[in-house]
């Protein structure tokens, strides 16, 4: 008996590790059954899309020239060693001690050591490099940005194309209740069998529509797998932004002014054109510093067995050399010039994003509101319209209606059903061109360099 509970105790412990066991493995993500989100979308493209690979890689090579800039500051340090076979060995005897010149086999080494003291040009070429190198982080944060801006729209008339293949069905179905009612009524004697061919014209009409609404839906899901990478298919669960939808539709009372000022300080883009006019500047006064002289250290140091008459192995030297170009043909004068222009047309170029940057805000400011104005005007309009094809229904199955009209008001729905979803997303989308204008990011933030 003893025996028998301490087994029922071990079976216990063990059921009570296992369960544990159990509640400490995490839930499989469900990511089919959730759909794909937005953020989810966006960080895709970001970690598969070459835009943005690309964008990482040219961040590189701007690391990569600073480094070559700022190699010209330190030393370099060259070494050679050189060995020789020789057919025959030659000595010479100098009073009672011999010689030996040249051995059978001969080592000889030698290491250079070479600094630029003073160059004035090098200074303007880190400052340059520097200069594209924070133009450059801003350039690939930018890429990025409008990388994310493109899965966003992408996403949107995604859905929005899936909200249309909805109604279309939804079409469909008024349509093949439309047409039993009109063959049940023909055969009641109720109507002419002209109700039921129209009923039936509109039946084919909407299950074509069904048709061409899914090719587009196919469409679109191949054009967003393009961006992230992935070929994602229409059956991919797309769940729908709500915060990106509730903040279009919600009205922005900041002055136009403000949001220009933020925008021109925030944007990437526009900063990575100062920063590209900045090193324009850094390289106008590199032909002004030739003038300069130059002064440069070298010392050597070498090693060989064969030390001759010297008697020593080893040997150095060291040196300075001072260089000077007086003249050169007024190449320093015309490099200025040329580079003096350069500089003139990257400010001229950041004076025009800096206007680009406040039409792109007034611009979509404008089309935002447009769009708000036109959703709510396609809100009534569906509500009309749903209202209509209830009571046309309902007047027809009374007999107080023809199939023509029923017909006409289905088709009425659908329209205010398409343009409802049409102007819902357009006004995500105005929203989101909103955001790009300002600066931000799909999500309202901003951006990390």
């Amino acid at each position: 008996m003893k025996k028998e509970r301490n087994s029922r105790k071990k079976w216990h412990l063990l059921g009570a590790v296992i369960g544990l066991v159990f509640l400490l493995i995490p839930a499989p993500a469900r990511a089919e059954e959730d759909g794909l989100t937005l953020e989810a979308a966006i960080q895709r493209a970001l970690t598969r899309n070459e835009r943005a690979l690309a964008a990482d890689e040219q961040m590189n090579e701007a690391e990569a020239r600073v480094t070559r800039a700022r190699s010209y500051f330190l030393p370099t340090l060259n070494t050679t060693g050189t060995y020789t076979r020789r057919p025959f060995e030659v000595s010479r005897t100098v009073g009672s001690t011999q010689l030996v010149i040249q051995k059978f086999d001969a080592l000889a080494g030698v290491a250079q050591l070479n600094l630029t003291i003073f160059d004035a040009r090098s200074l303007p070429a880190l400052l340059q490099a520097n200069s594209e190198r924070n133009a450059q982080r801003y350039a690939s944060a930018e890429s990025k940005r409008q990388l994310a801006f493109e899965v966003g729209n992408a996403f949107l008339t995604t859905l929005g194309t899936d909200q249309v293949l909805e109604a279309s069905r939804h079409r469909y179905d008024y349509a093949k209740q439309a047409l039993d009612a009109a063959k049940a009524r023909y055969a009641a004697g109720l109507v002419s069998i002209n109700d039921v061919t129209r009923a039936e014209l509109e039946f084919a009409t909407a299950e074509m529509g069904v048709t061409q609404v899914k090719g587009q839906v196919e469409t679109t899901y191949l054009q967003l797998g393009y961006l992230l990478d992935d070929m994602i298919v229409s059956s991919t669960k797309l769940k729908v932004p709500e915060f990106l939808l509730q903040a279009a539709t919600e009205s922005d009372q900041a002055a136009v002014e403000g949001l220009v000022t933020q925008a021109q300080d925030r944007r990437l883009d526009l900063g990575a054109l100062r920063y590209h006019a900045k090193a324009q500047h850094a390289l106008m006064i590199e032909p002004t510093l030739r003038w300069l002289p130059t002064l440069s250290f070298s010392g050597q140091f070498r090693y060989t067995n064969e030390a001759g008459l010297t008697g020593r192995a080893t040997n150095w030297n060291l040196g300075l050399t001072l260089g000077w170009a007086v003249f050169d043909g007024f190449s320093r004068n015309a490099d200025y010039r040329e580079r003096k222009a350069q500089a003139i047309l990257a400010d001229l170029d950041v004076k025009t994003a800096m206007r680009r940057v406040e039409l792109d805000v007034r611009d979509t400011q404008v089309s935002l509101a447009n769009q708000r104005a036109a959703l709510k005007q396609a809100a009534v309009a569906h509500e009309v319209a749903k209202r209509n094809a209830a009571e046309t229904a309902e007047l027809y199955r009374q007999g107080l209606s023809t199939a023509l009209q029923v017909a006409d008001a289905n088709v009425r729905l659908f329209e205010a059903e398409v343009t409802l979803v049409q102007e819902r997303y357009g006004l995500g989308i105005s929203y989101l061109n909103l955001e790009a204008a300002l600066g931000l990011d799909p999500f309202g933030k901003e951006p990390k360099l």
